[in-house]
């Protein structure tokens, strides 16, 4: 097994606890829409830019217009709600404070819009940790295509092969996996079978006491 030089990490779910705040966001959207939320519906979303997620939750095709126009309302619904406030993944802040202290290089790769990123991460005192960053708007194809992952590894000037992702999504597990990374699932989404089962390496509960090298 390649050693790890360097750590991407997604953010939601990951870094910050943001789960509730999609899911609600989501409700109301649907709801918006006449579309009565499916207590497991949710979960179609996850690792997912809001365009490609929408069509899946109302179950049909949309254009790029309307799939544009739906996840604008959305991510203002999930902004108007992340103003509650928002909370690091416990133990997150340490271990990447670790990496920063070893010079471990680091990276953001999500399916997040880039302004969602900078408030968030801004908010739980991350952001300035992290100097390369991979966002929905950066890519043409979302997880699990491989290309924010190779787009970090690129910004970083590490092969892929030598990055550890973090990831709480199947899809994300399965887009570092094509990009021929290895994984550690994070399990806010799913349990560490089915993480296991999409190609992790192990699954972790948060980052309280990790320690680097893993």
């Amino acid at each position: 097994m390649t050693a790890a030089r360097a750590a991407i990490f997604d953010m939601d779910g990951v870094l910050i606890d943001s789960g509730a705040h999609h899911r609600d966001a989501w409700d109301l959207l649907l709801r918006e829409l006449g579309h009565e939320p499916s207590p497991e519906g949710w979960r179609l979303t996850i690792g997912r830019p809001a365009e490609e997620a929408v069509s899946l939750l109302l179950g049909r095709r949309l254009d790029d217009f309307e799939a544009r126009t739906l996840a604008r309302r959305k991510r203002a619904h999930y902004t108007r709600l992340a103003e509650r406030g928002m909370l690091p993944i416990r133990g997150v802040a340490a271990f990447v404070a670790q990496l920063v202290g070893a010079g471990v290089p680091r990276a953001v790769a999500t399916s997040a819009s880039r302004g969602d990123l900078d408030a968030l991460l801004s908010q739980v005192g991350l952001r300035p940790h992290f100097e390369v960053i991979v966002t929905a708007e950066d890519v043409r194809w979302g997880k699990p295509n491989p290309d924010v992952f190779l787009l970090a590894a690129a910004g970083l000037d590490v092969p892929p092969g030598s990055c550890l992702v973090f990831e709480d999504s199947l899809v994300g597990v399965r887009a570092a996996r094509n990009a021929g990374m290895r994984v550690i699932g994070v399990t806010t989404a799913h349990d560490s079978r089915e993480l296991l089962a999409a190609g992790a390496e192990r699954a972790i509960a948060d980052f309280d006491g990790f320690r680097w090298p893993v």
